[in-house]
């Protein structure tokens, strides 16, 4: 594992009253904040993934889609503990018992629960660390301003809380909509987000920007919010969630994706995007350290639709960080290369999404991390 305590016997106590642990891109990070929103890097006890099945929006192309599943589910288990939400568990047993190696399996945690698709990133729990242990914040997710139903997923968080699957303090955040890939967190008081998702009208109608701002301050124990209001992908359902434009990452670095192509529909938006992360400044004042993602070549449905594929829908684990790739050598490559230089010390592991990418997501939106403590 890349991330090494400074005591062996470290205990999500000790963890709360004073982080501190040795970064693997750079110098030791030491916070001391009592409460806060982790980090995606910060140490991980697991990681959620909810299984695709015939009543899901891939049941035109379940067997695609679920080698896509074993893949990452086979990444994941390999480093750390995976729990799966699934209305059927023992199809996905026999599954895994078949295609994964003895000692993934010993890391897997299955489940049974209804659901109504597979984008774990957003109806899953958001984790604090607090001085009591992890604190649950289970926010309403209402299908990404009522586009799809959602009934089922928004019952998720409850069930594994109280099957006591997760540890810790369960909060009711129910009356406010929020996805976990529409914000961002550096665990040291720094919330990125989009301004055309969180003020989306079908989410929090009676909330204006200062009112969001406040909210997720209050919530997340924030100093300050990043509004990102410029950036889009063609045929994205979430109204540009943060974690397909651009993520926050060690060292007060930020990865975004870019666009070269002055002929591609994305340029104008994504260039205004890149000239605003320039300005953005850390609670230090300093500039952010930037880096570029390549903006792969386009991706369409069997209709011409434009897809919404992107480099920056990546998942950091413990010791690795899982990138999506898309058949596109050349620009696969350049994406892993960019991302190393964020984590230098983390091995980057493609998987290919291009299954994925066919309803609208990718890797970071089928996977909810799980801080220290919570599996």
């Amino acid at each position: 594992m890349a991330l090494q305590y400074r005591k062996t016997t470290q205990t999500i106590d000790d963890l709360t009253r004073q982080v501190k642990f040795e970064n693997p891109n750079g110098p030791e990070q030491t916070e001391q904040r009592s409460t806060f929103l982790p980090s995606e890097w910060f140490p991980q006890s697991g990681v959620q993934l909810t299984w695709p099945h015939a009543e899901t929006d891939w049941c035109d192309m379940l067997p695609e889609v679920t080698d896509c599943y074993l893949h990452m589910a086979y990444e994941i288990a390999s480093r750390e503990k995976l729990l799966i939400v699934t209305p059927e568990p023992e199809a996905v047993r026999q599954l895994l018992q078949t295609k994964l190696p003895a000692r993934t399996l010993e890391n897997i945690i299955l489940t049974e629960c209804p659901t109504n698709d597979t984008w774990a990133r957003d109806h899953g729990f958001l984790t604090l660390i607090t001085e009591n242990g992890p604190m649950l914040l289970d926010f309403k997710f209402n299908g990404w301003g009522m586009k799809f139903a959602a009934n089922l997923d928004n019952q998720i968080n409850k069930r594994l809380h109280a099957q006591g699957l997760v540890k810790g303090i369960y909060r009711n955040c129910l009356d406010f909509v929020l996805e976990g890939g529409s914000i961002e967190s550096d665990g040291a008081g720094t919330i990125l987000t989009s301004s055309e998702c969180l003020l989306s009208p079908n989410r929090n109608e009676t909330y204006q920007r200062p009112d969001v701002e406040q909210r997720l301050k209050s919530e997340f124990h924030a100093e300050q919010i990043l509004w990102v209001d410029h950036g889009y992908l063609s045929g994205d359902d979430t109204d540009s969630h943060i974690d397909t434009l651009a993520r926050l990452c060690p060292n007060n670095t930020i990865a975004y994706v870019q666009c070269t192509d002055s002929s591609d529909e994305h340029y104008e938006a994504l260039t205004r995007m890149e000239e605003q992360i320039k300005s953005f400044r850390t609670l230090e004042g300093e500039p952010y350290h930037l880096i570029p993602l390549p903006m792969p070549a386009a991706i369409h449905d069997e209709d011409g639709t434009r897809l919404p594929a992107t480099y920056a829908n990546f998942l950091i684990v413990n010791g690795a960080v899982l990138m999506p790739t898309y058949g596109q050598p050349a620009n696969d490559e350049l994406a892993r290369k960019q991302l190393q230089k964020a984590f230098p010390k983390h091995e980057i592991v493609g998987i290919d999404c291009c299954s994925l990418i066919r309803q609208h997501g990718s890797l970071h939106c089928c996977t909810m991390q799980f801080p220290l403590g919570v599996l």
